[in-house]
Order: C-alpha cells, then structure tokens, then sequence
C-alpha cells in the first residue's frame, strides 16, 4: 500500500498516525487471530487523536472455531484486553463464516455471555440469518446488524442498534453508488447515535478513495 494509500518510505511507525489524520476510525482484523497485548493497544491508542475510535474484530476461536457455544471465558478475556483501548473502543464486530447458517437460539444465548460494556456488531454471511427473529434478537442486545455488502452478498439495510456499522467492500463503487450509501447514513441520522463504515483496501487501494467520496457526499448532503 506505500505509494497508493501511504507516502512512500513512510516508517511503518508513522503509518498508524498519517492515517489517522485522514479518517476517524480503524477496523483491526489483527485481533481475529491474536488478543492483542496490552501493550499493543496502548501504543495504537497513543499514535491517535482523542475522538479517533478502533473497532475489535472478534477472536476466530469465538466465531469459527467454537462457532457462538460456549464462548464466555474467552469473550472476558477479550473484553478485558480491549478495554485498553479506552473511550477509543469502538463496535466489535462478529463475522461469522459463510458455512454458519441461522440458529436463532444459540445467537440468543450467546447475547447473553457477551459483556455488557461491549457494543456488538454482527455480520452474517449466510442469507439464512436475514430474517426478523434474527433482528429481533439482535434489538433486544441493541446489537447491530454489520451492513455488508460485497460481490457476493448484500445484507438488508435493517437497523437493529442505536450505532450503524456498514462494512462496504465492493472495489467498483459509482460516485452515484456512494451517494445512495451516504443518503441511507443520513436517514438514520435519528436512530443511530453515530455510524462506523468500513471501505475494502486489502487487495487494491481504492477504499481510501472511496471512504474520501462517501465522505464528502455525506458532508453536503447530496
């Protein structure tokens, strides 16, 4: 990405805080394989401004391996390690794999092992979960529905939490397209208290770009 997203030869040192001074929060999937240390978040907290906001990735032994069951150990643990990061936490975000079809039961129980400090977002990559008893669940815990959208599959654009978390991974996004998405924040402006989106960068750099034109749209209305 040095040269697309990052001025070249910028010390990976820097990269944290060049990028907070173009956007307001981060998605770390670095702590789907690891917890991070203490110490990590520390340092990742310290290279941003007081209002930027990281969002958690949540451990794979929690949403693949064990797959929701028996997870509130873990999910202490975990609570634990990111509350280092401070009033910088941000959403957590549960992706469940594509094989993970709909269990309401399970979802419910598993509501309810989640501490209650964290504020949860899931995302389903299953059609099977796009259903109401899922949303009601999801309601209850004022969890939020991630609205993804990829090449693949398109999430309902369904409100379930007081904070939105749209994670927009398309890499061939129109301007019109862009608008359309900032107009659906917009309209959510009374039920959601703030909004996390995510644009795609992992194999190309056009999210940077994309996260600048939603912006823009979404700051004079269009």
């Amino acid at each position: 990405m040095e040269g697309e997203i990052y001025p070249v030869q910028i010390p990976a040192s820097r990269m944290l805080a060049f990028y907070a001074d173009h956007f307001s929060t981060t998605e770390i999937n670095y702590s789907f394989r690891r917890i991070p240390a203490a110490k990590t978040i520390q340092d990742w907290s310290s290279k941003t401004p007081a209002e930027f906001r990281f969002s958690f990735k949540a451990p794979q032994r929690v949403t693949h391996f064990a797959k929701l069951r028996g997870c509130a150990e873990i999910l202490e643990v975990f609570a634990k390690a990111i509350a280092e990061a401070g009033a910088k936490m941000g959403p957590v975000l549960f992706q469940l794999p594509p094989t993970f079809v709909k269990d309401v039961e399970l979802l419910r129980a598993f509501l309810g092992d989640v501490p209650n400090d964290l504020r949860m977002a899931f995302e389903f990559r299953h059609p099977s979960w796009f259903d109401d008893a899922v949303f009601e669940a999801l309601r209850g815990a004022n969890a939020a529905l991630c609205i993804a959208e990829n090449e693949e599959l398109a999430t309902p654009a369904i409100a379930t939490a007081d904070f939105g978390y749209l994670r927009l991974r398309r890499e061939d996004y129109t301007a019109a397209q862009l608008r359309k998405w900032a107009a659906f924040v917009d309209q959510q402006k009374t039920r959601w208290s703030k909004t996390f989106v995510y644009f795609k960068h992992e194999e190309c750099a056009v999210g940077p770009k994309f996260a600048h034109e939603f912006r823009a749209a979404f700051s004079h209305g269009e």
